[in-house]
């Protein structure tokens, strides 16, 4: 039964996220977990990974405040922006978090000065092949430069690692193999040099369940642990893996109201279906229809028909599915409830102050006996 609370906003079933973070442990048990807490920065989802036993990879000193002002303590975050004021290195680095991630050598000079016999993370590049939202281009270093940047932090003084990221939702459980390469082949000539490597960010990458399968978690962590022994061996280095979207995207469901059916004569085999929800207020991540989320409309069950997909801004940008187009009940009408599954990720975090004049998403947080307004539960993987 769906809620009359007014849409859209979003639902975060925190037993879903706890269960998440098991089966990640399981799957890679000999490492630790920082999340990532710009997936989903809500105060409750933060205060269960906590007593989980997550850290937290922090991008800002917003997200360092509100670990603080939630009782985690600096030990358990990692700041992992490569790109930082020095004022908030040094504010970091004073109260007490002693982990920062760079890519460049400026940023690194910065650390050096503000956060002396501190431990840095040296970021290596990735093409990103296999994610659906990749992050290469805007961060990460050759390995020609990393090993640069990483003789020049130990001389320095610092505690040195290597970190990478894959690409976001990758659904590629091999796509760890490369960079792992790459890092075997600096930590050797590193070892050469008498510098020791003191941990290995795996980064993040593991994905939510989309429209496209993906494998399970645990097919990823033998993957992964397989690209461990395969390049590392027996290895005394820390290894760390950064989830955000995994964590908390299957925790969630948007439920979004169809404010308008249009059909035009000028574009007859269009159907534009507008939802009072997009890209501004919690659809991010549709730009370029990278992520395809699972949608389903309650209480119709007429055959399904192809419509364009958009959202209800005064822009022509905010169109969420039209090259791939969305499959929805031929019956649907104005005013129908829909949900997109598996939002509990970049959705609420990444929505908008007032664009247009529409409020950010609302989320709302379920927990133990409490009854879901909408039933949640992770998806079958592929």
């Amino acid at each position: 039964m769906t809620s009359e609370r007014q849409t859209p906003y979003l639902i975060v079933d925190l037993d879903v996220v706890r269960c998440a973070y098991e089966e990640l442990r399981m799957a890679l048990p000999g490492a630790a977990v920082l999340y990532a807490v710009k997936a989903n920065s809500e105060d409750a989802v933060l205060r269960a990974l906590a007593e989980a036993g997550s850290s937290f990879d922090v991008a800002s000193v917003g997200e360092i405040d509100q670990c603080l002002r939630l009782g985690i303590p600096p030990s358990r975050m990692s700041f992992g922006n490569t790109i930082k004021k020095a004022k908030d290195i040094a504010y970091a680095a004073e109260i007490g978090v002693r982990t920062f991630a760079v890519d460049c050598a400026a940023e690194l000079d910065k650390i050096i000065e503000y956060a002396p016999g501190s431990t840095v993370y040296i970021r290596l590049s990735t093409n990103g092949g296999g994610a659906d939202w990749p992050l290469s281009r805007k961060f990460g270093c050759s390995a020609d430069e990393a090993l640069y940047l990483l003789m020049a932090a130990s001389w320095a003084g610092l505690r040195v690692g290597i970190s990478f990221h894959v690409g976001s939702q990758q659904r590629d459980r091999h796509a760890w193999d490369e960079s792992l390469r790459q890092v075997a082949m600096l930590r050797d000539r590193l070892r050469r040099k008498g510098i020791r490597l003191c941990g290995i960010n795996l980064g993040g990458g593991l994905p939510s369940q989309y429209s496209e399968p993906v494998p399970s978690i645990d097919q990823y962590g033998t993957a992964i642990a397989a690209a461990l022994a395969k390049h590392l061996g027996p290895h005394t280095e820390q290894i760390f893996i950064e989830p955000g979207r995994y964590l908390v995207g299957d925790a969630g469901v948007i439920e979004a109201e169809i404010v308008l059916i249009s059909e035009r004569t000028a574009d007859p085999d269009d159907r534009w279906v507008y939802l009072d929800i997009g890209m501004f207020n919690g659809l991010a991540e549709t730009m370029g229809e990278a992520i395809r989320y699972r949608i389903q409309v309650p209480g119709r069950h007429g055959p399904l028909r192809p419509v364009v997909l958009a959202g209800p801004t005064c822009d022509s940008v905010d169109v969420l599915y039209e090259k791939q187009r969305c499959l929805l009940p031929a019956d649907i009408q104005i005013g129908d409830r829909v949900q997109l599954l598996s939002t509990g990720a970049y959705t609420a975090s990444y929505s908008a102050v007032s664009f247009n004049g529409f409020a950010p998403l609302r989320t709302y947080v379920v927990d133990g006996d409490q009854v879901p307004i909408i039933p949640l539960q992770r998806a079958a993987t592929g």
